[in-house]
């Protein structure tokens, strides 16, 4: 088979390495790919919103199968591109990838299926919110944009004060784009944070293994949002009695309510959970891996990826054992100095080939470039490193190991990644 795999970042680095083990594969593209993507597959310079370049090249080159890594080109329709020209390609059409595209659709969807979720209200205007904040909220609240925001669309407001800026940010002064022109306010939750990535082929939803992100920028869940600084697997703290209520409320219930509404999914669904003191409740939905947590979930996948893919594809999933290794994984993110804010790059990178001969111990490329033959950083999150163990301590240890492994000019990194772990 030849496979192309669309996006530029850790989460395709991770996904091209585990396809490159499929005995079915023998040729990987990668659009537009990256440094260290480039050893598995051959990259090519063609941007993921290029959709009629990228469905021309997979017509050249006759890719069997596409496999798409990133939200936007999801959200704007890549898939229903393919599958127009006959092309097999792993992801939601356009009108599924709205549960991640729109998060007014997906609170709307959850309301209307009993799906548990914040209480929340959706807003076209902004004089309306402010009204709404002045008049009926309780404080600490949510504002969200409703579109794509690369993580970072979501304000934790403490004050009344703090919710008018946050919704000049986001309305007036379009700091996120037009993904905030409709602002959907929420209802503030405690709890742990929890990720679970699932599969689905339409009616069958198959999860993975949980995972549990760390979205600020500083130690100690200080400094700005980013777009995930770390990662651990399996959270301690997704219990058999949270998997059982999600059985039972969230995963085969979001799916099927896809399904009624004429939007039937294939692809991943990655839901976002907070464990409440009232249970599980539906943070955020998307609609593909997480980065970074696809970092510590796909090294865990006893299976081959492709197969799965395609069982998706063919609304057969229910004929996969879906199975992951007894252990643990941890990621920690080597960024550059200044990420989100701003930061420079173009930095030699030095050490790479020290994860070589480990075994367990991974580097997937988030940010990087060939300049002059070598590789450099090119973006605020550069690296993610991997590490497996025999439980989550062992994990975090080695991965922190690794890091020492790898400098580069404006290396930076959280020092915290798993602390919670002490805490289980």
């Amino acid at each position: 088979m030849k496979v192309l795999i669309i996006g530029s970042g850790g989460r395709e680095h991770a996904i091209a390495w585990k396809v490159a083990q499929s005995p079915k594969v023998d040729k990987i593209y990668c659009a537009p790919g990256n440094a260290g993507i480039a050893e598995y597959a051959e990259c090519v310079a063609i941007g993921a919103m290029e959709f009629d370049k990228l469905v021309a090249f997979a017509k050249e080159k006759e890719i069997d199968l596409t496999v798409v890594g990133m939200d936007d080109p999801l959200v704007g329709g890549v898939v229903d591109a393919f599958e127009k020209e006959g092309l097999r390609v792993f992801g939601p059409r356009k009108n599924a990838a709205i549960l991640e595209g729109s998060k007014a659709f997906s609170k709307d969807l959850m309301k209307k299926y009993n799906i548990p979720t914040a209480a929340y209200e959706n807003f076209e205007s902004a004089d309306e919110a402010l009204a709404y904040l002045r008049e009926k909220a309780d404080f600490p609240i949510v504002l969200k944009a409703d579109g794509l925001a690369l993580g970072k669309g979501v304000l934790i407001c403490n004050t009344l004060e703090e919710a008018e800026e946050g919704v000049k940010t986001i309305m007036l002064d379009k700091k996120f784009g037009s993904a905030g022109n409709t602002l959907v306010i929420e209802e503030f939750m405690t709890g742990r944070e929890v990720s679970v990535l699932s599969f689905v082929d339409g009616k069958t939803i198959k999860t993975m293994t949980s995972a549990q992100d760390h979205k600020r920028a500083k130690d100690g869940d200080q400094g700005l949002n980013t777009g995930g600084m770390g990662t651990f697997s399996p959270s301690p703290f997704y219990t058999k009695e949270v998997d059982d209520f999600c059985e039972k409320y969230v995963y085969q219930a979001t799916v099927d309510a896809m399904a009624a509404e004429g939007r039937e999914f294939k692809g991943i669904i990655f839901f976002g959970l907070m464990l409440t003191e009232k249970g599980p409740r539906v943070l955020e939905y998307n609609a593909r891996f997480g980065d970074p947590e696809a970092q510590v979930v796909i090294p865990r996948l006893k299976n081959d990826i492709v197969e799965v893919f395609e069982a998706c594809i063919d609304g057969t999933l229910d004929k996969i054992d879906l199975q992951f290794e007894e252990n643990a994984a941890v990621c920690v993110v080597l960024a550059s100095d200044g990420y989100p804010v701003s930061y420079e790059k173009g930095f030699p990178i030095e050490g790479l080939e020290t994860f070589k001969e480990k075994d367990g111990y991974y580097v997937f490329h988030a940010g990087t470039a060939f300049k002059d033959g070598k590789i450099v950083t090119n973006g605020g999150r550069v690296l993610g490193v991997t590490a497996k163990g025999a439980d989550l301590k062992e994990a975090r240890a080695n991965a922190y190991e690794a890091t020492k492994w790898i400098s580069f000019e404006n290396k930076y990194m959280r020092n915290d990644i798993g602390k919670a772990i002490d805490e289980a």
